[in-house]
């Protein structure tokens, strides 16, 4: 049985910085693409930073310089580190994971999806 939980948002002012956590259980760290998506109300659901089974990354092109994905594998947890926070980067945001295909930032068939954490900028 797969889990994963999300921890570590919060409400920070614009410029801020926040730290991300996703302890997973059931599925290894690099075993396949794991990553983080967002999703404000009304808007559309985004991807923001993918890592794959080889460490490879890719960034939403509105966080990137600013936000860092990264993991650990003896803990088994990924991490999303927010720095120089918008308001815009509001929202809900999801850690999520997939053991087959490919990793990519728009992918929407995740196999696995965490409860989200609540990012709120002012």
């Amino acid at each position: 049985h797969v889990q994963l939980v999300e921890s570590g948002g919060g409400s920070v002012q614009a410029g801020g910085s926040l730290k991300l956590s996703c302890a997973a259980s059931g599925y290894n760290y690099r075993s396949g693409c794991m990553g983080w998506f967002r999703q404000a109300p009304g808007k559309e659901r985004e991807g923001v930073a993918t890592i794959d089974s080889g460490g490879s990354t890719s960034y939403a092109d509105s966080v990137k310089g600013r936000f860092t994905i990264s993991g650990n594998k003896d803990k088994n947890t990924l991490y999303l580190d927010l720095n120089d926070l918008r308001p815009e980067d509001t929202g809900m945001y999801y850690c999520v994971a997939e053991r087959y295909g490919g990793c990519w930032l728009d992918r929407d068939d995740f196999t696995y999806r965490g409860q989200g954490t609540q990012v709120t900028v002012s």
